[in-house]
């Protein structure tokens, strides 16, 4: 007579680290559709990268002073014609992505975005804040090059200093520029230099 040998399958219940090779990603249209419906609550803090939906980080004391001393620093060289916006999306739909960076110079005035959110054609400069997203905010470089955002930049708290990333292209940005202080940073909107900020003033 056979017999069957019962044996426990090799699972943890305490693993959920776990993430399954077929993820299903999303366009640009589908994600939006589902923020226009209300599927998403105020307290659910995602946006779209690369097609999936990535938590967005919370900001520690640090990351939130480098976040208001960037938006002063920068609010005194903007030009007419230019405004800042805040945590707020601008739409990559060729890398599938609809990330809210700290801090983006984009084209015109508030109204302007009314019925749309910016696009790499309106966008002069991204700034994002990193400390423990490091890692991630540099992979998200290769994302904004290839959308054509003419400048990127990384205020790294780590290793506290401003990289700056630009000539944009298929492959990503081509130019990285490291800056630690006493160096100071160009500010280039739509291929002009407007002004300048040492790299020591953008730091906690």
């Amino acid at each position: 007579m056979s017999t069957i040998a019962v044996t426990n399958p090799r699972t943890s219940s305490t693993d959920r680290s776990w993430i399954p090779s077929s993820l299903y990603r999303l366009t640009v249209e589908q994600y939006e559709a589902m923020v226009d419906f209300g599927i998403f609550n105020g307290r659910d803090k995602v946006h779209l990268i690369n097609g999936y939906l990535v938590a967005k980080m919370t900001q520690n004391t640090p990351h939130a002073t480098a976040d208001d001393l960037c938006g002063n620093l920068l609010d005194r060289v903007i030009p007419l014609g230019w405004y800042m916006r805040v945590a707020k999306p601008i739409r990559l739909p060729t890398e599938s992505s609809e990330p809210e960076p700290d801090r983006c110079v984009v084209r015109g005035g508030i109204r302007d975005y009314s019925a749309r959110h910016p696009g790499p054609a309106d966008v002069a400069l991204v700034v994002e804040v990193a400390d423990s997203s490091l890692d991630d905010d540099r992979k998200q470089a290769e994302v904004y090059g290839r959308a054509g955002i003419p400048v990127y930049w990384i205020i790294n708290l780590i290793d506290r200093q401003v990289e700056v990333y630009s000539n944009p292209g298929a492959s990503g940005y081509q130019s990285l520029e490291v800056l630690v202080p006493p160096h100071v940073l160009t500010v280039m909107i739509d291929g002009v230099e407007v002004g300048e900020i040492p790299v020591a003033d953008m730091l906690p």
